[in-house]
């Protein structure tokens, strides 16, 4: 009816200004600092943009549709004017219902409120408040002076999170790289959880050495790092170990940590000149930097040298928690050691040994005396990927004894704690069972001829491992996994020489890696394959 109209177009001339200028509304703008093909309302497209434009995705843009009268743009093409160009129009927009809201005067409603926390001092005031079956706000408890109300995150708590830089009292951690020579940027901050390894190569001068602020162990310490972002608990850098380094390469570690070296020109060298900085954080599970670490190798620099290389590190560590080297993540890259364990008694899954050096599958390392028993102790880690071989040689006398000789090879080649598991993947964690891969032991007896008739000796030989993998997961991006280990223990009876008689026998250690994964030679019986095509997009939308 005409009176209903009346006063629908009455209550919206009394209706408060809208708060949001649906002007500056636009749902289809989804390129940052680019133009979205059709999409009119977007700022960034210009007037060629427009012209080239067939339709406007989103013709009219509006805000809350419950309001009783708001306004509302409107976009559409001129098709006919060359070149087409845009139109804009701002409109009152009326809503007919009568079930629609006059006023958003409840300011507070505009933004999420962080909710109250209960602490021991008010949490018998919001159980009396909030405890009953229902609650209310009365209209007059509103309090609408949003200037006196805290902002928002005013009860925010700040974290750490991945990637994000970490921050100092004047700006961020920074660890130098190189950017787009070779040549020492100061400028690239250190992201948290971001472990990183870095060389590049810094302009020097001897006579300027004690001036060039990157030269120094101050530029690195100075600045304390901020536990949170956006708060006032720092955390200073304190000095781990310092290492001197000579001009030809040879390092020193010093017994105090606590004594500061400055760079400083003594003659046609400087001395105390960073050449290496490997910061180490440590955090807690809830994102906050707790303590922080640096060590450094200062070095001496030449007056002939114009330039010298940095090298820079930085790893975190969670606070109680021991650091564990991975090898991949999750398939093992070749060239880096096989991770292995052993199962203790008692415990439901692998156990890593906490020395780095026995959580590796190791063998025998070669020796320049090429001596069994002095090479004894000294292991070298098996890569994944890399075919080994290594060995020494035994001199055998009338006097050794047989267990003794038998136990002393035993340990050349299996080393003191031989692991029982290896993990199939290089980020296997210790508790995953399943991720653990038991080595198959296996023993070989040979015989060897002598033409003595004295009572003979078994005495191991050699080692050989073979560690079978797979390539796992998806063909564009397979991950290396092992499935199997086998460790071979080959002896050899060895008849008892006569007094005064020696014999030298040679000690080999070998590891072989096999993909099975690989296609089947010719010759051998295969699994038969199938020879089909599969459509492009069989897999969408995993790869």
């Amino acid at each position: 009816p005409a009176d209903t109209r009346d006063a629908v177009q009455a209550r919206a001339r009394s209706a408060p200004a809208p708060v949001t200028d649906v002007a500056k509304l636009c749902v289809c703008d989804l390129l940052v600092a680019q133009c979205d093909v059709n999409c009119c309302c977007d700022p960034d497209c210009s007037a060629d943009d427009f012209s080239l434009f067939t339709t406007c995705s989103v013709p009219v843009v509006t805000g809350d549709s419950h309001l009783c009268s708001q306004k509302a743009a409107v976009y559409s093409l001129d098709v006919e004017a060359n070149p087409p160009e845009r139109i804009f129009n701002l409109i009152d927009q009326v809503n007919p219902s009568i079930f629609c809201i006059h006023a958003t005067n409840y300011k507070q409603a505009l933004y999420l409120k962080s909710p109250e926390i209960p602490t021991p001092e008010n949490f018998d005031r919001l159980l009396d408040e909030y405890g009953g079956a229902t609650f209310s706000a009365e209209p007059d408890s509103w309090n609408l002076d949003t200037d006196a109300q805290s902002p928002p995150d005013a009860n925010e708590t700040y974290r750490y999170e991945y990637g994000v830089p970490v921050q100092t009292e004047d700006a961020f951690l920074r660890l130098p790289s190189p950017v787009v020579s070779s040549w020492c940027s100061d400028e690239n901050p250190a992201g948290f959880l971001v472990n990183q390894a870095t060389k590049c190569i810094r302009s020097v001068s001897v006579e300027k050495c004690d001036s060039i602020q990157a030269l120094s162990m101050l530029f690195y310490i100075n600045s304390s790092i901020l536990a949170v972002p956006k708060s006032s608990q720092m955390v200073n850098i304190t000095v781990q170990s310092v290492v001197v380094q000579s001009l030809n390469g040879m390092r020193t570690l010093l017994s105090s940590s606590d004594v500061l070296r400055l760079p400083m020109a003594l003659g046609e060298l400087c001395l105390n000149a960073v050449v290496g900085v490997n910061y180490h954080i440590t955090y807690t599970d809830k994102g906050e930097i707790i303590e922080a670490a640096a060590a450094f190798v200062l070095g001496a620099i030449s007056k002939e040298a114009l330039s010298i290389e940095q090298s820079f590190e930085i790893s975190f560590t969670q606070e109680n928690a021991q650091p564990v080297p991975l090898s991949g993540n999750p398939g093992y890259v070749v060239g880096l050691p096989v991770r292995a364990g052993f199962r203790p008694q008692g415990y439901p899954f692998p156990a890593e040994f906490l020395s780095s050096k026995h959580s590796q599958l190791t063998i025998l390392q070669s020796t320049s005396t090429q001596d069994c028993l002095a090479a004894q102790g000294a292991r070298a880690p098996v890569l994944f990927g890399y075919n080994m071989i290594s060995g020494c040689e035994l001199r055998i006398t009338a006097a050794m004894k047989c267990q003794t000789l038998a136990q002393t090879l035993l340990d050349v080649l299996k080393g003191q704690s031989f692991p029982e598991y290896v993990a199939s993947f290089g980020n296997s964690q210790a508790q995953d069972v399943l991720d653990w891969v038991p080595i198959t032991q296996l023993h070989i007896s040979e015989q060897i001829i002598s033409n003595t008739l004295q009572s003979s000796c078994q005495i191991p030989v050699s080692l050989g491992i073979e560690v079978k993998w797979t390539k796992y997961g998806s063909l564009v991006n397979p991950q290396a996994r092992i499935v199997n280990v086998t460790a071979t223990i080959t002896s050899t009876t060895l008849k008892q020489l006569p007094s005064g008689r020696e014999k030298i026998i040679p000690v080999t250690s070998s590891v072989v890696f096999t993909d099975i994964s690989s296609p089947a030679e010719p010759g051998y019986k295969a699994w038969p394959s199938i020879n089909i095509k599969l459509p492009f997009d069989f897999f969408y939308p995993f790869v």
